[in-house]
């Protein structure tokens, strides 16, 4: 039976996951390309396929040569869809993620959205879709949005609906705006304007083969049979996904068209036979024998289990497999209750879809859907005596249902008694080292975020504090371990608040987790209010460094660095924070801006506040005057922002090389400018503490917490850093002491910058080159917030 269909003119799509290189060409991961539909038929024709196949690139139109397994396929709607996002990295998470991708297919004329601009959102309303880019020399065409903005949102557009002199759509001037879905927020419609979209074409019945049927087909001319794990369409031409007998659900699916395949008789088989859970014949029968009429199991099936469970599938030849119920139901024409599983690893078959229509949202090749009974609690997560006491009386001291209202943060040498160690802190499991550094960070040794565990907050976020508090907090303060279940709980809770399906597994950064659960979530008040010049005054939670490269910034310690942004983008602080979150001036997780970093133990802010007093950096008399030239000139000090009383400010610029600078005049508050006309008088210093620091090496999260006043009082976290058992094991979090930090605080600027990474002692190197984030506190001002 031929492989090749009798058409084929239509073309095949796909996205790069990986990065990759060809000749002197290098393209990145979320390139896409495409090959003809005779090209791809005829590459899997030969035997054995090759694993190769000849695309076209998208954006030069190049030829090359590609890994088939670093190419996902993408639906020719979908691909335009992505084509519209410049950026390939934010073009394969969106892939990836799929959530506001199948928000935009549904998308439709009139549906209201919220978009974004200079990184805020306005409200609109969708005048067209489609390809603005009338190229005919590429295989697809981007498509946009174009909008019309309204309320806030008007006059920040940049056209009346045109794109480049052609009219998509009419609106007033500056009230139009072209953009990807990336940058927009679909507004659900309601229940009565559904019927402006397409209905789908049902494909049970036009397809003869579903989901789950037994199907031939032959390789070599050898007949060969499998189950069909998808049917999609691509074009005009149908295709099947099958898992062949032979190979199991682990190994490379074959991708086949419709009229290559044959139903097999199914009188005899039940739905899913790789999947079924190694249980042994009797067992199956007895599986049968408990099905009540109704089609449910009455036995056989884990009481426990419910969506969100974290569950182990063996699936055939005894590969284990790990993830997440994300479903529970009845797909069509089965008998038995299925779970649609979210994988730990690209094991899977779908993204949660199951005949065209979507049951659950996960990545590619993550999503699986099995008999419930195939399903056992994850043993990873299990409280086992049988297990070495050293291990276990961690796992089961903990009962979180009967934890006390609170504990006070640990300080000094009971942060000590209580967080050394193995098996201390909290456990990291699939990627949460984000996530198990920063709760570390702001939770274990200080209280300044406390507000976070006992404001009340609206019902619906009342678990996420409950979580936050009773199953991660308490637990690490009072015996000083959280379990790794514990914090996929609070993940879990994040992924349904959030609108993201990737928070239970994939990578990410930390002020991705402290926005989303600070601003979103529980909705606490804003830990900064800036302002910039005469503009409005900006919230935020996390501050990022903006600086360009200085030249005579070696070296530079935290103080410097915050000096050298707020200047740059002429900030100030509207009021003194009671935590000032701040983000080093580095890009993605390798480029780094400088080699070392100096913790700044106390971060001055007094000249970084709006209207408040200031001191002069001559006499020390109340300021009147600053200059941004000045702070510049290498003559005075490399640390404090320049500003000067009226005399010294004269005296300072008669000098002829600061003639030409423009100081700008300070508003000194009433009460100082009655005392200053008294004679000479001290301003009060602003001053914050570090309390922790947040480090990246090689995508790795780790975080170094202060747990006492002397400089030596340093302990370091890793979630992750040692391993019990192989893929079905777990990991060990460990907590040390490091007051080997303390030697290289006290060296001096010049000694340090000569340090060596590799000869500093212990993980003194982490703290000084590894710097992501820093965390400061103002106890003060955490009494009043």
């Amino acid at each position: 039976m031929s492989l090749l269909p009798s058409v084929g003119d239509g073309n095949c799509y796909y996205i790069l996951t990986e990065d990759c290189a060809y000749g002197s060409k290098y393209f990145q991961a979320g390139n896409m390309c495409f090959c003809t539909e005779r090209s791809y038929l005829r590459n899997f024709a030969d035997m054995p396929p090759t694993r190769f196949l000849r695309v076209i690139m998208l954006d030069d139109s190049s030829t090359v040569t590609i890994n088939v397994e670093i190419l996902q396929p993408v639906r020719e709607e979908m691909a335009a869809f992505l084509l519209g996002i410049s950026s390939h990295n934010e073009r394969l998470n969106c892939f990836l993620d799929r959530l506001s991708l199948e928000a935009a297919l549904q998308a439709v004329l009139g549906q209201r959205v919220m978009v974004e601009i200079d990184r805020q959102r306005f409200p609109g309303v969708i005048r067209y879709i489609g390809s603005v880019h009338k190229s005919t020399s590429t295989a697809l065409s981007p498509f946009l949005f174009g909008v019309e903005l309204q309320g806030e949102g008007e006059n920040r557009g940049h056209s009346d609906g045109s794109w480049h002199g052609v009219e998509y759509f009419k609106c007033k001037p500056n009230c139009g705006i072209f953009l990807p879905f990336s940058r927009i927020q679909f507004i659900p419609m309601l229940d009565n304007d559904r019927g402006k979209q397409k209905p789908k074409v049902d494909a049970e019945e036009v397809v003869p083969v579903k989901v789950g049927d037994a199907v031939s087909f032959y390789v070599d001319n050898v007949r060969r049979k499998g189950i069909a794990m998808a049917v999609y369409r691509e074009g005009t031409q149908w295709f099947v996904k099958v898992c062949p007998e032979e190979e199991g659900t682990t190994d490379i699916f074959r991708e086949i068209p419709m009229d290559s395949v044959v139903k097999e008789d199914l009188h005899s088989q039940s739905l899913f036979p790789p999947f079924e859970s190694d249980m042994g014949v009797e067992h199956s029968k007895q599986m049968k024998q408990q099905i009540s009429e109704s089609g449910e199991e009455c036995e056989g099936v884990n009481p426990s289990l419910e969506v969100n469970s974290m569950v182990q599938i063996t699936l055939d030849k005894g590969n284990q497999v790990s993830g997440i119920i994300r479903w529970l139901g009845y797909l069509p024409h089965t008998k038995h209750k299925m779970a649609g599983v979210e994988l730990d690893e690209d094991k899977g078959v779908t993204a949660g879809e199951w005949l065209g229509k979507y049951y659950f949202h996960c990545a590619p090749k993550r999503g699986i859907f099995v008999k419930l009974q195939s399903c056992q609690p994850d043993v990873r997560f299990q409280c086992s005596r049988n297990r070495d006491l050293s291990l276990v009386d961690y796992r089961e001291q903990e009962d979180v249902p009967h934890a006390p209202l609170s504990f006070p943060p640990l300080r000094n040498g009971e942060a000590v008694h209580i967080l050394q160690g193995r098996m201390k802190g909290i456990q990291g499991h699939c990627n949460s080292c984000y996530m198990d550094a920063a709760l570390f960070s702001l939770f274990s040794c200080t209280s300044v975020l406390d507000s976070m565990l006992f404001t009340p907050f609206p019902l619906c976020n009342r678990n996420v504090q409950n979580i936050l508090r009773d199953e991660i907090v308490n637990p690490l303060r009072k015996n000083g371990f959280v379990m790794a279940r514990s914090v996929m709980h609070l993940r879990e809770q994040l992924t349904d608040k959030g609108q993201c399906s990737s928070f239970t597994n994939a990578e990410k950064d930390p002020e991705e987790f402290l926005n989303l659960i600070m601003h979103q979530v529980l909705r606490i008040e804003p830990l900064l209010r800036l302002q910039s010049g005469a503009q409005k005054e900006q919230d935020c939670y996390c501050y990022q460094i903006f600086m360009d490269k200085q030249e005579d910034l070696v070296v530079p310690d935290v103080q410097q660095l915050v000096e050298h942004s707020f200047l740059s983008s002429d900030l100030k602080l509207v009021e003194i924070p009671s935590c000032f979150i701040i983000q080093m001036p580095r890009f993605g997780k390798e480029y780094k801006m400088f080699s070392k970093i100096i913790p700044s133990l106390e971060l001055d802010i007094t000249d970084l506040l709006l209207d408040s007093p200031r001191e002069c950096c001559v006499c020390s008399d109340v300021a009147t005057l600053e200059c941004s030239e000045c702070f510049k000139d290498k003559i005075f000090s490399p640390t404090g922002l320049k500003q000067f009383c009226s005399t010294c400010s004269k005296q300072v610029h008669s000098h002829y090389q600061r003639k030409t600078h423009k100081p700008t005049r300070l508003r000194i508050p009433e009460e100082f400018r009655r005392r200053s006309s008294r004679g000479s008088q001290q301003v009060p210093r602003e001053k914050m503490e570090l309390f922790a620091v947040l480090c990246i090496e090689t995508s790795h999260y780790v975080s170094f917490v202060k747990y006492g006043p002397e400089n030596e009082h340093w302990m370091f976290f890793d979630s992750m850093a040692d391993r019990h058992g192989g893929e079905n094991g777990f990991n060990i979090p460990t907590v040390t002491v490091c007051p080997e930090v303390a030697k290289y605080l006290d060296l001096p600027l010049a000694m340090l910058a000569l340090e060596q990474p590799r000869d500093m002692d212990g993980v003194a190197k982490r703290l000084f080159c590894d710097a992501y984030m820093y965390m400061y506190q103002s106890k003060k001002m955490a009494l009043y917030k």
